[in-house]
């Protein structure tokens, strides 16, 4: 049953996270039918993190996956998610009306990603760190595929956004079909109360700016790797070959990352939670730094450091939140992890926005370069936190 029931779930959030970087994913395609503004183009994602803040924090305030049961939430957010997304078939691209519903569907994944979370824990104790590892990973490669879903789709974007559209709605009718594991219990409500505790308890704190140091640079990647790597293949080969190629780097880069995140979660119960989530942030500021550096060189340099950046980049996610329940006040590690959660994705709405402003105004090669100033300061807010733990 346990094993059933895990891997419907996996499949479902691969399914429903399909939709939130359809739009980046089609980009090019878009702009060849439509002229849109840096602004628009990167609202069309940033709209997705903003719904997504908005969606997990009515979600916690109403206790919607305590009230009900979490599957039925699960199945009503991703059915709905594919219903909202399909407006962007008969959408202008780009229109205040495409935007609004990047925005609806990111509310409505805050009922799919946050609620499996949930359903997962409910199966284990002794494998949690496994079993969050996976449903990341899950999160992870459902990001990854329509990229891949993109590449099968050609020059007609459409067929994309609606295989993406009927991935999540068929992701619903999985949910309906999975089991609540003998762990299941009820979350916490969002206690208003926690904002002082997240400031006044030193090792939440730092928690927390690790995790916006890891958050500042994982969304603007994936969002806009392909567009990155495009326009770097594009100073050595022919605009539709790197076009082409700039995809499937983005498939592999970001579905790559999500392979390793179950193993993360094994190797951060034996050598700690806080080891993992430095060695990852040092490897992907690393690769954002090397990544500027070559930018426009041989293909095949990029490709590989894109790959390893990617590999990197999201391990660690799930260990923040490891370490904000281990940190706070048994009553409040609801709460603080839903804060952590809408400080994160807020974080993300302004970099998904601006990373592709900045690009056209400063050059690609800076702003990768500058991503890494996230992990810097996360590398340097958990090394406190380690030695807080060691003493």
């Amino acid at each position: 049953m346990k094993f059933r029931s895990i891997t419907l779930l996996l499949i479902a959030e691969v399914a429903a996270m399909s939709l939130w970087f359809v739009s980046a994913a089609v980009l090019p395609e878009m702009l060849r039918e439509a002229a849109l503004s840096p602004f628009r183009q990167a609202a069309l994602s940033s709209g997705v993190q903003a719904g997504f803040v908005i969606g997990a924090l009515v979600a916690a305030i109403l206790g919607l996956a305590d009230r009900f049961d979490p599957r039925r939430v699960f199945a009503a957010s991703a059915i709905g998610a594919g219903l909202i997304n399909a407006v962007l078939l008969v959408a202008v691209p780009g229109s205040a009306l495409a935007i609004a519903a990047r925005v609806v569907t990111g509310a409505l994944l805050a009922g799919v990603y946050p609620v499996g979370m949930k359903i997962a824990v409910g199966w284990g104790e002794a494998d949690r760190g496994f079993l969050v590892g996976a449903l990341v990973g899950a999160l992870t490669l459902g990001s990854a595929s329509p990229h891949l879903i993109a590449l099968a789709g050609g020059s007609d974007w459409r067929l994309t956004v609606a295989i993406a559209s009927a991935a999540s709605i068929a992701a619903g009718l999985l949910g309906l079909m999975i089991s609540l594991g003998p762990h299941h219990s009820i979350a916490a409500r969002f206690n208003p109360k926690v904002i002082t505790t997240a400031w006044t308890n030193r090792r939440v704190r730092l928690a927390y700016a690790g995790y916006l140091g890891h958050m500042w640079e994982l969304y603007a990647m994936w969002a806009w790797v392909a567009a990155a790597t495009a326009v770097s293949y594009g100073a050595t080969w022919p605009r539709s070959d790197a076009e082409w190629f700039s995809k499937l780097t983005a498939f592999i880069a970001i579905g790559a990352g999500g392979l390793a995140c179950a193993y993360a979660g094994k190797v951060a119960d034996r050598i700690g939670k806080a080891e993992v989530t430095i060695i990852a942030m040092a490897l992907s500021g690393t690769s954002a730094i090397a990544a500027a550096v070559t930018f426009g060189g041989p293909v095949w340099l990029t490709f590989v450091i894109v790959v390893i950046w990617g590999i990197a980049i999201i391990p660690d996610s799930a260990q923040f939140s490891a370490l904000v329940a281990d940190a706070s006040p048994p009553d409040q590690a609801g709460s603080l992890l839903t804060l952590q959660t809408a400080l994160g994705f807020a974080l993300t709405f302004a970099t998904v926005q601006i990373t592709p402003v900045l690009a056209a105004a400063f050059g690609w090669p800076t702003v990768l370069a500058a991503l890494s100033l996230g992990p810097a300061l996360g590398i340097a807010a958990m090394a406190r936190l380690r030695t807080m733990t060691e003493r």
